[in-house]
């Protein structure tokens, strides 16, 4: 499959300040070397690729158009703010030196002022307008992580996130350069709905099977609950066609513990009949969702509300007649 790599170059001018070379020599000049930091955000995704695979036919162009606005601010190679942390890498881990910037541009130039030792560099961008995820712990790099509120129900994320660590040995005297790449935290999903014939009063699509948690540093993803998220419907015009997206962390990976076939992750689709009755269909997915990625799933939906996909490695669940549970906060 074919990548989409697009990128921007932000440079970052670090000046030191090295309060020890004064005890040395009441000349600064050998502490005032300048450094410089390369920050490449990467775009890794096959958003183009999915989009011409799964809606190349004339009937989707509203869709696949839809779908590109929703995921414009998702899929993108433009950086809206950063947040840059120094950590201490020889005791406890303790963040150093810590700013933010609002760069809306493609390249920007900022100077830092931080001693000369060895770091641990974490760097984020696209966190500032995203009230569904946030980074906490940043006081020391183990602990700084991505997280989202902890319900039952969630919602999707509002912002493609990246993120980078590099470890880093800013030595005094010495010209130096390094290149930080931020690649890609989140992922997205569209369910679209062929529902000419059905009659169906409404649907309604939940998601299930996404972590919950980033740990920047070890760049690794947590699953500490199961939460349920509820897609967006796109809007489109009145043509027998619905589209229900989100923007999620990554799946859990295949499991050698586990067969095959089993699901990694969900849709879960409830679909209103006339007469008030609810059908649920859970749609199983067992290939994982990774960072970067758009998973397009077309189904068609029949008269008693059931959903069949068109790909037939997607495993299917079907109950007739379902009763609201506690399970799904659905509003019918």
């Amino acid at each position: 499959m074919r990548c989409a790599v697009k990128h921007i170059i932000l440079w970052v001018l670090l000046a030191a300040a090295f309060t020890g070379c004064g005890l040395v020599d009441e000349d600064l000049r050998d502490c005032e070397t300048d450094y410089t930091i390369d920050y490449e955000l990467r775009l890794v995704t096959n958003m183009t690729t999915e989009l011409q695979t799964q809606l190349s036919l004339a009937a989707d162009i509203t869709v696949s158009n839809a779908l590109k606005t929703y995921l414009e601010g998702i899929f993108t190679d433009f950086a809206h703010d950063v947040d840059l942390g120094f950590y201490d890498v020889v005791e406890d881990s303790t963040r150093l030196h810590h700013e933010t910037h609002i760069m809306d541009a493609n390249q920007s130039s900022y100077t830092l002022y931080i001693p000369v030792r060895k770091y641990m560099h974490l760097a984020l961008a696209n966190l500032s307008g995203n009230e569904r995820v946030r980074l906490q712990d940043t006081q020391r790099c183990h602990t700084a992580g991505l997280v989202q509120e902890v319900a039952d129900t969630l919602f999707p994320h509002r912002s493609g996130i990246f993120t980078a660590r590099l470890p880093m040995d800013v030595k005094e005297g010495q010209d130096q350069q390094f290149d930080v790449r931020l690649y890609i935290a989140n992922c997205a999903t569209a369910l679209v709905v062929d529902t000419l014939g059905s009659h169906l009063k409404d649907i309604k699509v939940f998601l299930s099977g996404f972590a919950t948690g980033f740990d920047v540093c070890d760049s690794v993803y947590h699953f500490s609950y199961t939460p349920v998220l509820r897609a967006d419907e796109l809007v489109l015009p009145a043509s027998g066609t619905r589209c229900f997206a989100s923007v999620n962390f990554p799946s859990r990976e295949p499991s050698p513990s586990k067969a095959a076939d089993h699901s990694l992750w969900q849709y879960k689709v409830y679909a209103t009949l006339p007469d008030g009755k609810v059908t649920e269909t859970i749609l199983g997915l067992s290939k994982p969702l990774r960072a970067g990625e758009l998973k397009v799933l077309k189904a068609k939906a029949r008269e008693n509300g059931q959903v069949y996909p068109g790909d037939p490695t997607v495993a299917v669940s079907v109950t007739l007649d379902w009763n609201p549970g506690l399970e799904i906060p659905v509003d019918i």
